[in-house]
């Protein structure tokens, strides 16, 4: 059964909101996978979302691009993926690990033989950027079976009939798209993103999580005081870029960030917890 579902119900109950940092799985180094998932858990991170390595990313910016290239030249495979979240397990029982990612590799693995493979390792959504609900029907069903949440990507673009049609096949969390472009553009508007969301949150009762553009603790203190959860990709990815000739200290780098984006959104949401508003 998947941890995402009590996770939210946690935070909910604590007057929190989740933080789900993005890495990709392997880079700079396979060796620093799991190390580098337990320091950021130990750094505040509720969810994680770990990339699954693949050569032609479409809605990723250059920053998430090259951690692609990275892993894969490390040979990464989803399979390899698998076993990092395996061995993750190992120590951890309770974090949920979302595997985000494009169809190709599912779909070459097999749709049954992933997510039996998935479920056994500890993977608790997949977020398939690539795979519209009208086409997720076989996916979505095969992950639902073994316990897996189908996990999907909503626009500033998508209409009240895309967000019920969406909503209707999802599970775990929804993840709002916070502006138009690829992973690692700037120039967000909370106000704009706030307005979203109630317009979301007239036709689901998932958490919603928000992501793309957020690069620094104000930013995903902004973004906390409005969503379920804040979602940070590139600006984590682009540390660990720059340190992927010394991969020892992307173990120290990485979590003191996440530690910060933490402490930003807890202090924006202690107002509302005091005056008692729900997440």
């Amino acid at each position: 059964m998947s941890r995402l579902a009590p996770t939210f119900a946690a935070l909910k109950k604590q007057k929190r909101a989740a933080l789900i940092p993005y890495v990709m799985a392997g880079d700079p180094q396979p060796w620093v996978a799991v190390p580098l998932l337990h320091a950021l858990v130990d750094a505040g991170a509720d969810v994680i979302e770990l990339g699954v390595p693949f050569s032609d990313p479409m809605a990723d910016g250059p920053v998430i691009q090259h951690a692609a290239e990275r892993s894969l030249k490390h040979n990464v495979t989803l399979t390899r993926v698998l076993e990092i979240v395996r061995e993750f397990r190992a120590k951890d029982s309770t974090t949920p690990i979302v595997l985000m990612g494009y169809l190709n590799p599912f779909e070459a693995m097999g749709y049954q033989a992933f997510a039996e493979q998935a479920a056994s390792a500890g993977v608790d959504g997949v977020l398939t950027v690539d795979l519209p609900p009208e086409e997720a029907e076989p996916f979505a069903s095969t992950l639902h079976a073994c316990g897996l949440d189908p996990i999907f990507l909503l626009a500033p673009t998508s209409g009240p009939d895309r967000i019920r049609r969406i909503a209707a096949v999802a599970r775990g969390y929804l993840y709002y798209v916070s502006l138009r472009g690829v992973t690692g553009a700037s120039h967000l508007d909370v106000n704009e993103v706030s307005r979203r969301l109630k317009t979301i949150r007239r036709h689901t009762h998932l958490p919603l999580g928000v992501g793309f553009g957020i690069n620094s603790p104000e930013t995903a203190a902004a973004v906390a005081a409005i969503a379920d959860a804040v979602v940070v990709g590139s600006a984590i990815v682009s540390r660990i870029a720059a340190n992927a000739d010394a991969p020892e200290r992307v173990l120290g780098e990485v979590p003191a960030f996440v530690r910060s984006l933490r402490a930003a959104m807890d202090q924006a949401r202690a107002p509302r917890a005091a005056s008692g508003a729900s997440a």
